[in-house]
């Protein structure tokens, strides 16, 4: 389930400032039809903070839908700093959801002792199995690899999405010696290509809303051991991802998917800003280079 490319998706909207959920479907179809492996929704890209509870919904019932008629799995992001009311959400996910990605509680910093607890409350409770978010840098919390090693022999933590900022060693000391069963997806889009070289399964890339067959293919380039076709692919890949994270995550990716006619608009939910033109320009041609 956790191989390959998962494109954790945008939430487009309408003029109006809905959710425009046909655009959600097209472009969920438009990235399985180039490679993708499977999709996440309600991830950090999705701006699930500034969506109503209706509206995450809304998004989940759409993209379940895809995935069921495509046979691709769904991953749905949950965000709380609060074990209880995480179950909860787990608890409440329609049929549908294969998976669950996690975020390591965030803010609280509750050490890695508490890292262990909460996610081992969790996966008593969990219907579906877990993907941890491991992302230091948002949630302000380590997480060590004998940490996500000693939580992956659990059987319902099926993996990581593994975002630290770079390779550091605990992503090469998680990689030499993996739990049976469990997958580390890269989360950082411009070292995708070197994670990938140390065993990663595959990764959730928000970069790979463009180019997703490029993608899919530096990921069969690995596994196939071709390596001076991978490292290609990652460098040029790696570039592409520069410019996309120019400007705050998802303004630039959206104005580039206006622009191709992808989604109905550009526009984001505040604090966000739509992205300035001329980093939408240089996106969009390193898209096609």
């Amino acid at each position: 389930m956790l191989t390959g490319i998962h494109v954790p998706l945008i939430t487009p909207f309408t003029a109006t400032g809905e959710v425009a959920a046909d655009a959600v479907e097209k472009l969920s179809d438009h990235v399985l039809d180039q490679g993708a492996s499977g999709l996440v929704a309600l991830g950090t890209t999705g701006e699930v903070a500034a969506l109503s509870p209706a509206e995450r919904a809304q998004v989940i019932d759409v993209c379940a839908r895809v995935c069921r008629t495509r046979g691709v799995p769904l991953t749905v992001g949950l965000t709380g700093n609060d074990t209880r009311s995480t179950a909860e959400a787990l608890k409440a996910l329609p049929e549908g959801v294969a998976a669950a990605l996690v975020t390591v509680p965030y803010f609280l910093r509750p050490g890695e002792r508490g890292v262990v607890a909460h996610f081992e409350a969790l996966a008593e409770e969990t219907p579906v199995p877990l993907v941890i978010y491991h992302i230091p840098y948002r949630t302000g919390q380590a997480v060590s690899a004998a940490t996500l090693r000693h939580l992956g022999g659990h059987p319902m933590i099926a993996g990581v999405k593994y975002a630290a900022g770079g390779i550091d060693q605990d992503a090469i000391d998680l990689l030499g010696d993996l739990p049976d069963d469990f997958d580390v997806l890269g989360g950082d889009d411009a070292v995708i290509s070197p994670l990938l070289a140390l065993g990663a399964s595959g990764g959730i890339l928000a970069s790979a809303h463009l180019a997703t067959d490029r993608f899919a293919e530096l990921v069969d380039a690995w596994r196939a051991g071709d390596a001076a076709r991978a490292r290609a692919l990652g460098h040029r890949l790696a570039r592409l991802s520069a410019t996309l994270f120019a400007e705050p995550n998802p303004t630039v990716i959206k104005g580039v998917l206006h622009a191709r006619g992808l989604i109905p608009t550009p526009d984001v939910r505040l604090p966000l800003v739509p992205a300035s033109e001329q980093a939408i320009s240089r996106a969009d041609s390193a898209s096609t280079a």
